[in-house]
């Protein structure tokens, strides 16, 4: 499971913020494990690919000076001989030569677009298991979906018209070599045309580098402005300042289009200046030429193949400045992609161990706020056996809630461990781990499915006994009958479909399924009436009696009946466990203790 080390060797908290996760080393759960090393081998097979890519497209440039020969022989042979059969023969071989250039031009188009489709289906699995993990460090659900659009981004980028261009820069010597073979003035001033070019590109990227974050950062924050709206949308209809949300999203709408239209004005404006000068150039070569052919340095037919080799050695730079903005976000997708990858660390997969059935450990544990250096738990220590059943309590804000988090691996911790049977939880194969866990969190959220894929937690294998036990250990059996389709009722975006007590009977019924050892569940009877506290009761003693560990997070005392033992947090410190009654009786007369 995700596991940070927040400490330095003295032992002093270090910073949770973006920038420690992007610079330090995060062991991780199983398939997270590896995914620096996947990344790396993909891009070790990308490179292979591109640089046979690179070789095709100089095989395509070669071929490119075909229409330059061939103007040079029809003007220089062909009009003055007046051989017809020259003609023909140079005509089939130069139509031969632009055959194999367009096929090439094409086969070449179609690998980098399936390269971009192969970057997308290798990296979107990756990216999407970094979206599973970056929230766990204070990352916003904007800034968490940020690794799957930067692969899109740059399969978008690889797709396109940019890597041609790229491609077929590093060739432009080939065409002034070809010009300078012509007559050196007409290379020297096709040298000096391709530097203002380069000039131009160079002063793009300065010009694009800045912008183009700008424009990233504005259009993530008018997305997390979006996204909390949307969260928000029933407090922000019933209370009445929907428009001030309103307004706040279109600040942040008109910050985002003003970077947006500078950044395309930046690259408009200079992409129009290249294209002028291209065309000014091309028509200074056919005037020198013109000039040289009086003088008789150079012959007619020298004049058009210059033009043409001139026109296809600039082309590139033109295209490039173009697409310059599509280069300048896939290169920071890329980066970004890689350092939010490479952070993860490359610890080998643990092993498999024997499923838990003993007892859960806690080992001075301290946990801050993913993302920020505020200490919300310190130094918490307590040990659970097979067969108990934990109530936890305490004033609002005491660090209820950030205790299961932690216990259940959701939150990393600053420092200590969780354990099972022994072994901390980031020793466990995630799959393995998580078959062993049942979680209800505070905030209740099904995911888009069915019922019975929502208990099963989407297992493709799931067994229809196990979910109805499920559900009928969370006695909820009989109201999943009721819905018009049952257990195939599908619950929509978050369960809206279902009023809040059933969607959290129905998160008890999938924390419940396949009975996992340890049953973790904050203030599952937050929106339960008196038949589902009853039925949670007896869920509690149901797992109890079977061997398995209950954390119950409660502030109703209805939620404790089946519980054994009871810990009292306050300030963030455990500040006393034991039996259920003695621990009741002494925090009782506590104004600030909710139970």
């Amino acid at each position: 499971m995700p596991y940070h080390r927040g400490y330095d060797v003295a032992g002093s908290l270090g910073p949770l913020t973006a920038e420690t996760l992007q610079q330090s080393a995060i062991p991780v759960d199983g398939p997270m494990a590896t995914r620096k090393q996947q990344f790396m081998d993909l891009l070790g097979a990308f490179r292979g690919v591109f640089w046979a890519v690179f070789a095709m497209s100089g095989v395509v440039n070669v071929l490119a000076l075909t229409g330059s020969f061939y103007m040079l022989n029809v003007y220089d042979r062909v009009l003055s001989s007046g051989s017809v059969p020259t003609l023909v023969a140079l005509s089939i071989l130069a139509a031969g030569l632009f055959l194999v250039q367009g096929c090439l031009d094409v086969l070449r188009s179609q690998v980098l677009v399936r390269i971009g489709m192969w970057l997308d289906r290798e990296a979107s699995p990756l990216a999407h298991d970094a979206l599973l993990s970056l929230p766990l460090f204070g990352q916003s659900a904007s800034d968490a979906v940020r690794p799957v659009r930067d692969v899109e981004v740059c399969r978008s980028f690889l797709s396109g018209q940019g890597p041609v261009a790229i491609l077929d820069m590093p060739w432009m010597p080939l065409y002034l070599a070809f010009v300078y073979f012509l007559h050196p003035w007409l290379g020297l001033l096709a040298t000096c045309g391709v530097l203002v070019l380069v000039s131009l590109t160079l002063l793009t990227e300065v010009l694009s580098n800045e912008v183009s974050r700008d424009a990233s950062a504005a259009a993530t924050q008018r997305m997390n402005i979006a996204d909390s709206n949307a969260r928000n949308a029933e407090v922000l209809k019933a209370m009445g300042f929907g428009d001030r949300a309103s307004q706040r999203f279109a600040e942040a709408s008109e910050e985002h289009i003003a970077v947006q239209t500078r950044a395309s004005d930046i690259t408009g404006s200079l992409s129009g200046v290249s294209r002028v000068a291209r065309m000014c150039l091309q028509s200074a070569v056919l005037g020198l030429g013109a000039y040289l052919a009086l003088q008789h340095a150079v012959s007619p037919g020298a004049i058009i193949a210059a033009s043409i080799a001139t026109a296809r050695a600039l082309a590139p730079i033109e295209l490039a400045i173009g697409n310059w903005r599509a280069f300048v976000g896939a290169r920071q997708g890329y980066a970004r992609l890689k350092r939010t990858l490479s952070a993860l660390s490359d610890e080998a997969d643990p092993i498999d161990l024997p499923a838990p059935s003993r007892r859960l450990v806690i080992e001075n544990a301290f946990v801050t706020v993913p993302g920020t250096q505020r200490l919300i738990l310190s130094n918490v220590s307590c040990q659970l056996g097979a067969g108990d059943g934990l109530g936890v309590i305490g004033p609002s804000g005491s660090g209820k809630s950030t205790l299961v988090r932690a216990i259940v691996g959701a939150w990393p911790l600053a420092r200590g461990a969780v354990r099972l049977d022994g072994a901390a939880i980031d020793r466990w194969p995630l799959a393995y781990f998580s078959s062993h866990i049942g979680y209800l969190p505070q905030d209740v959220a099904l995911m888009d499915g069915s019922i019975a894929a929502n208990i099963a937690r989407f297992d493709p294998e799931a067994d229809s006994r196990a979910i109805i036990e499920a559900a009928q250990s969370a006695d909820v059996h009989e109201l999943i009958l009721r819905l018009p389709e049952g257990y195939e009722t599908q619950l929509g975006p978050s369960g809206t479909n279902l009023s809040a007590g059933q969607r959290q009977r129905i998160a008890l019924a999938r924390a419940l399924y396949r009975e996992p050892f340890l049953i973790v569940l904050d203030e599952p009877n937050a929106n339960l009436d008196a038949e589902g506290d009853a039925a949670l009761s007896r869920a509690i003693d149901g797992v109890r009696m079977r061997g398995g560990i209950v954390v119950v997070v409660a502030h109703r005392p209805s939620a404790l009946q089946a519980v054994n033992l009871v810990a009292f947090v306050s300030d963030g410190q455990l500040a006393k466990i034991g039996p259920r009654d003695q621990i009741l009786k002494e925090v009782l007369h506590r104004p600030q203790a909710t139970a």
